[in-house]
């Protein structure tokens, strides 16, 4: 028997996730936090077991209140889901239609475009610029009347890069208003940058404008999926229509309310991230590869035709990497003793070629 199935889902490739690591290599290959939950957070947690046999709350009033107070919002513009990505979902249903288009950078998140698919609207991939940047010309000249969404990754995944605040204040002002620009802030935390653009300051001056923020990287809860976006009242409003009933957790919401209540040792984390960030892409410059400056919690290199090579030298050296054959390959920040692993694989092919 031949089940009917949809055959537009024969161009929507199956989500790749980072490949998991054997016990004891580094896995750098999902941009995870490499440390381990903080005790208030796993306290939090622990407390909630006991009612896992009841439905979450799905207004989710406690955290809300506290993202409300965090970044002085009313709390009708916040609407939560199962990861920025479940987010991001939400808003291609509650924006899009049938044929409509959803603009974004290409190379950028890889579920963009099996997002707008599934959703039945066609995805529209600009080319990043030769310094693997937006190119925000580009993407405004490629603007039509079907036009009704646009993805900012900022910073970009997987090229680490971003979108100065007066560049994208200009083509957001550029944008007709009944196009909604989303800025993809997932990375936010790691960026130190003197030229960043801010979401929410966008997104407090102008009317078409929304914001995506998840706990999974910078607050390590990407085992627990909770993220969020700040949205115009109407949108949130459907973005709540289309969320998957109690799609986010008693125990992701308690951890998330928990995190944000830890933040000044959330802070020193992310430093040690940033840290780690710089000194490897500083060894791989050193030893010939082209890394790229990142404001993520990961370093793009674009190694083209040699990305296959490097992620055998890096597996070789008990790495595991996002590659993306024929272009570069993206490598998280991990702890101290992961980039020494990652310098020592690169370091040592440099040793071989100069015997």
């Amino acid at each position: 028997m031949n089940i009917n199935q949809r055959p537009s889902l024969a161009a929507v490739p199956a989500y790749r996730q980072g490949k998991s690591a054997a016990p004891g290599a580094s896995k750098l290959s999902s941009n995870e936090s490499p440390h381990a939950p903080l005790p208030s957070v796993v306290q939090s947690i622990a407390e909630g077991l006991e009612h896992i046999h009841r439905y979450p709350n799905m207004a989710a009033p406690e955290l809300i209140t506290a993202l409300a107070d965090e970044y002085n919002l009313d709390p009708e513009e916040i609407s939560l889901g199962a990861g920025s990505v479940e987010v991001a979902s939400q808003l291609i249903h509650a924006v899009t239609g049938e044929d409509d288009e959803v603009m974004f950078a290409w190379r950028s998140f890889e579920a963009y475009p099996s997002l707008v698919r599934i959703a039945g609207a066609v995805p529209v991939e600009i080319p990043l610029d030769a310094e693997f940047k937006h190119d925000l010309p580009a993407m405004l000249d490629a603007i039509t009347e079907r036009t009704r969404l646009i993805f900012i990754c900022n910073p970009n995944n997987p090229t680490g890069t971003v979108v100065a605040a007066d560049a994208l204040e200009e083509f957001v002002a550029a944008v007709p208003r009944n196009i909604l620009v989303v800025i993809d802030e997932a990375y936010v935390h790691f960026d130190r940058s003197d030229i960043r653009a801010d979401g929410l300051s966008l997104f407090r001056q102008y009317p078409h404008v929304a914001v995506l923020h998840t706990f999974s990287k910078a607050y390590g809860l990407a085992g627990l999926r909770i993220g969020y976006a700040i949205s115009p009242k109407p949108v949130a409003q459907n973005l709540r229509k289309v969320a998957v009933p109690f799609g986010v957790t008693d125990l992701a919401q308690r951890a998330a309310v928990a995190s944000l209540q830890a933040a000044d040792e959330l802070a020193v984390r992310i430093d040690e991230v940033v840290e780690q960030r710089e000194r490897m892409l500083e060894g791989l410059l050193a030893a010939g590869y082209p890394a790229v400056p990142s404001e993520a919690n990961f370093v793009w290199v674009a190694a083209a035709e040699r990305t296959a090579e490097l992620e055998t030298l890096l597996n070789e050296g008990n790495v595991v990497v996002r590659a993306f054959p024929g272009e570069g390959l993206r490598i998280s920040s991990g702890s101290v003793q992961d980039v020494d692993r990652v310098l020592a694989a690169v370091n040592s092919k440099v040793q071989v070629a100069s015997l």
